[in-house]
């Protein structure tokens, strides 16, 4: 049996918050699509899983593309049919709260040339129309009183269940004579621990090979090093996630970049990968002499 993929239908009322969730899920690896109109969904469905290329998809729909919500509602009913977890998060606002943020951001409601420019009536009929979509929803999210971060947060646990896809960890090492990556977030200079390069069994070696992460972990210093480093970053990372951040890179730098900063940049991946789900590393510089 084919695993089930996930679909994740985004809608609620304007100013709801919904871009800033749409932009989340892209971080976290959803495939989104903005704005997609009720009556295209169901083809839609069918061409993405013909393709069978995306297993985690987010769309956009609200009342920007139309008001007839037949379609959306018929599929809902239907979901059953279609190889896809379907999710409906529908994010609703307190009137009150939403007239602030269109008189703070100065946008136009989709509604407003219909009530001549009177918001407070074209956030009415919106709700009115999305009701029925509503009470269908598996998850409502009121946003009036949260913030953006506490709204990640929601959708985490909704999404994920904890945080461990939501923070992309890149380890890589370097060679400092090969200059600092401009992309880092952290540059850790590991030039103060003893270097194998001077020891002639294990200059043309790398800190991918045993005998030189040995001879690197042979010294307290570079233990400590590691569990000073590790325990920062455990600290840190929780934080980044609270604030919206969803990258962290963290370079570990060498003279050439082929021995201490390899195994200690390796050690770090295998730490992490204990604790998230998204981590990677790469060696920029050890295939250079």
């Amino acid at each position: 049996m084919d695993e089930r993929k996930e679909l994740v239908i985004l809608t609620g009322v304007s100013g709801a918050g919904k871009s800033t969730a749409v932009g989340f899920m892209e971080d976290i690896g959803y495939y989104c699509v903005d704005n997609m109109p009720p009556l295209l969904l169901n083809t839609f469905l069918e061409l993405i899983e013909n393709k069978g290329t995306r297993n985690k998809i987010a769309m956009v729909i609200d009342i920007r593309s139309t008001e007839n919500f037949d379609s959306l509602v018929e599929v809902l009913h239907q979901k059953d049919k279609f190889n896809y977890d379907i999710k409906l998060i529908y994010l609703d606002i307190n009137t009150n709260v939403v007239l602030k943020r269109y008189k703070l951001t100065r946008r136009k409601h989709p509604f407003a040339d219909r009530f001549n420019g009177n918001i407070e009536q074209a956030i009415s009929c919106e709700k009115e129309i999305l009701s029925s979509v509503r009470s269908m929803a598996d998850y409502v999210v009121d946003t009036s009183d949260i913030t953006v971060n506490q709204l990640r947060d929601r959708l985490t646990q909704i999404l994920l269940g904890s945080d461990r896809e939501v923070m992309n960890i890149h380890v890589m090492s370097f060679g400092f004579k090969h200059g600092i990556p401009a992309e880092a977030d952290f540059v850790l200079d590991v030039r103060c621990l003893p270097n194998p390069y001077w020891v002639e069994s294990l200059k043309a070696k790398t800190g991918l090979d045993q005998e030189v992460r040995d001879y690197v972990f042979s010294f307290d210093e570079a233990n400590e090093l590691l569990a000073k480093l590790i325990d920062m970053l455990d600290f840190l990372n929780p934080l980044y996630i609270k604030e919206g951040k969803s990258q962290v890179v963290v370079a570990i730098g060498c003279t050439g970049g082929n021995h201490r900063s390899v195994a200690i940049a390796e050690s770090l991946k295998e730490h992490f990968c204990s604790r998230w789900d998204n981590v990677s590393v790469n060696h920029r510089d050890i295939n250079r002499s």
